[in-house]
Order: C-alpha cells, then structure tokens, then sequence
C-alpha cells in the first residue's frame, strides 16, 4: 500500500466547476483533467502542492487543503507527462496540413447530384486539425456540420460549402471539451461573421448546437448564430435564429 503523508493537496469543487479546462492548462504535472465535463484530480502523486491552477480558475473552485494523501513522485510525474504527450500526437499525419483549394464555377448545366463540382474551399475541415488562427477562417461565414450530415443531406454543397468556410465534429464520438476549448478560440481570433450549425436530427447530435452556443458564449463574440437540423431521410426538419 502506498505511503500517504499530511500534505496540502489541491482541492476541487464541483458545484462550482464549469469544466472550462483553464486549470488543466496552467498544470505543469499533468495532474488535472476534464472528466465527464469537471475537472478532476488524475492522482494524488502528480499534483506537488504548489497549485500554479489556482489562481487560474475562473470559478474559484480550486484551493489547497492540507490532509493525508499519497506522497508527489516527480519520477512517476514525468512517465505520466510522457505518455500524455504521446497520445496528444498520436493523430498527427501528414493529411492534417493546412491548405486553401480552388473553388470552381459553378456550372448550371450540371443537372444530377452527381455531375454537381465540389465547392470545398479549404483543408482540414475536421474541427480537431484546423489551427485557430487558420487564414481560411478570417472574416468569413462558418459552418459547423455534424459528421453525419454530408451522408444525409445531398445538398450540402450547394446550400452550405458554396457560401461557407466548414467545420466538421461529431458531439457524441470526439472528445466534446477538446472541441469547445478549439471552437472557442476559433471565434476569438478569428473574427468569424456569422456561425451555422448543422446537425443530424438524432438526440446526441444536438449536442454540437450546444458545444458551439457555450463556445460563443465563452468567447465573448456577439455573431448571428443559425441552428440547422437535418432528419435522416435528407430534409430540413427545423431552423433556428440566435443563440
């Protein structure tokens, strides 16, 4: 059994956490993580005393209390650091470069879906790659689809990429914290001018309207925000104006 020593240790309250992630950025051990949308204490070993996230929180949830807890093992520390780090880079590939592609023409006399040109205008458009500060972003109209729309809904290209610069995230399988920090910071720096969320009709995929009003909320912008939901048969079920 590992040996435990009165020490202070930090100290989170859940009530008070609203999961924002800025305690877990200001942690050099590693020792904090969002779970289930709180912040949580990873283990007693990684957390050294010394609270560099407490003044950080902008809740006022953490503080440091002295009691009996399991000794900081720098060593253990830098394992942990170390294989963070790993699976922080894991996804990384040579297919998440930042690029602007050309967008053609349209051309009226292309009939069928089939026939209809791409009006993709940028690279990555998984919300997960693309850098905030990303030059296809500035000043545009964003829309943020749910991974499952493009399958459901035909014409997402001449209704939705024609006009707008695309974001792609599923709220129920991608890491929903990692999502809001990045859509956050997107709006901050970006001076986006208007964001459209489109989303699946199914219960979880409302969960990305959700994600993207908090993210507005958080980033202080004040843009015109549209929520789109497509039923799974291909039509528009329901549209909604402002936030």
């Amino acid at each position: 059994m590992a040996t435990r020593v009165l020490r202070k240790i930090i100290q989170i309250d859940e009530e008070k956490c609203n999961g924002c992630g800025a305690c877990t950025k200001a942690c050099a051990e590693g020792a904090l993580a969002i779970i289930d949308g709180k912040a949580k204490l990873v283990s007693e070993i990684y957390c050294d005393g010394l609270a560099a996230c407490l003044g950080k929180c902008p809740e006022d949830a953490i503080r440091i209390i002295e009691r009996e807890a399991q000794d900081f093992d720098e060593e253990a520390t830098k394992l942990h650091l170390a294989e963070k780090a790993k699976i922080e880079t894991a996804g990384s590939c040579p297919g998440s470069t930042v690029r602007e592609l050309a967008k053609p023409e349209a051309k009226p006399q292309l009939q069928s879906a089939m026939e209809q040109a791409s009006m993709l205008s940028h690279w990555p458009v998984q919300l997960a790659l693309v850098p905030p500060g990303a030059k296809f972003l500035a000043g545009t109209d964003v829309v943020l689809v749910a991974d499952c729309v493009p399958f459901a809904y035909p014409n997402l290209h001449r209704d939705f990429l024609r006009s707008h610069s695309v974001l792609v995230a599923c709220p129920k399988l991608d890491n929903f914290e990692a999502h809001l920090a990045k859509l956050t910071e997107i709006l901050k720096v970006s001076e986006i001018q208007s964001l459209t969320v489109v989303h699946m009709e199914v219960p979880c995929c409302s969960g990305l309207a959700f994600m993207a009003r908090k993210a507005l909320a958080a980033s202080g912008k004040s843009i015109p925000f549209k929520e789109i939901t497509i039923g799974v048969h291909g039509d528009i079920k329901a549209e909604e104006v402002g936030v």
